[in-house]
């Protein structure tokens, strides 16, 4: 497998001289670059679109490509099967239970993956490595690693560290195509996925309103990455960005991430 730290590094030297950020990116030893700290976020995994003035971290789908002039994270769902791609997964890969393949009861169409033994987690980890290669080669500079805490809904058939180690393995591949890894969501687990799993960062979801966010602040310092959704705030927008609690980089989206010319768009940064 080819690095391309050197790449990652030249990215980092133009992104201090263009001004595209909000602040300096910091690199990791591991010679990757953490999107820069204090920056406006955009979240667009609904939908692709020029970001907003004043953006300076937008996160897309893997099938999608990377916002240009910004830090671009690329999202891969990498403990449960993107939906529409069930059949992309092997049978024995994927959960199963009582009643057959388990399934996230809030996501009906996403199926757990199997992460219970050291062959599956290779087999996964075997089957998602493209899809990061591809966010590599697409121009990202980031990938975040979805759904990392799937084993909370497999009934005790998996575990933290059963998924700790797939995390790993994941991280290991993004780290060797100089991406940054972000984890995704998961607050209880967050000092463990940084420390032994390798995570650089953290993208977290309703961090403020459920006041979690420290949880993640912790353990990342300013590399946190927050989006709240307009149908859930338990108080206003603007008081979440006065908040100290809260991440400096913040954004708010409707629950569906839909393009500006939807009438459900919503967007507004601190």
């Amino acid at each position: 497998m080819t690095s391309r730290r050197a790449v990652t590094l030249g990215l980092a030297l133009v992104m201090l001289t263009t001004g595209c950020s909000a602040a300096s990116p910091d690199a990791t030893p591991d010679g990757v670059v953490l999107p820069p700290a204090g920056a406006q976020p955009d979240y667009q995994l609904g939908g692709a679109y020029p970001p907003a003035a004043g953006v300076s971290i937008v996160g897309r789908d893997r099938s999608a490509e990377p916002a240009e002039g910004v830090y671009s994270v690329c999202y891969i769902n990498g403990f449960q099967t993107q939906p529409g791609e069930l059949g992309l997964w092997d049978t024995d890969l994927l959960l199963q239970g009582d009643d057959g393949t388990v399934f996230d009861p809030d996501w009906p169409d996403e199926a757990l993956l199997d992460t219970s033994t050291a062959g599956r987690r290779e087999r996964i980890a075997a089957r998602i490595e493209p899809w990061i290669v591809g966010c590599a080669d697409a121009g990202f500079d980031a990938v975040e690693f979805d759904n990392l805490d799937s084993y909370s809904r497999s009934d005790g058939s998996l575990s933290l560290d059963d998924n700790l180690d797939l995390a790993a393995l994941l991280v290991g591949v993004a780290h060797e195509n100089g991406l940054a890894a972000g984890q995704k969501n998961a607050a209880e687990d967050a000092a463990r996925l940084h420390e032994d799993a390798g995570f650089d960062f953290a993208v977290t979801e309703e961090c403020a309103a459920y006041e979690e966010c420290g949880a993640y602040t912790d353990v990342y310092g300013d590399h946190v990455i927050d989006i709240e959704y307009s149908d859930e705030l338990p108080r206003s927008f603007a008081e979440m960005c006065a908040d100290g609690s809260s991440p400096s980089s913040m954004v708010l989206r409707d629950r569906d991430l839909v393009v500006p010319d939807d009438d459900a768009y919503v967007f507004e940064t601190c």
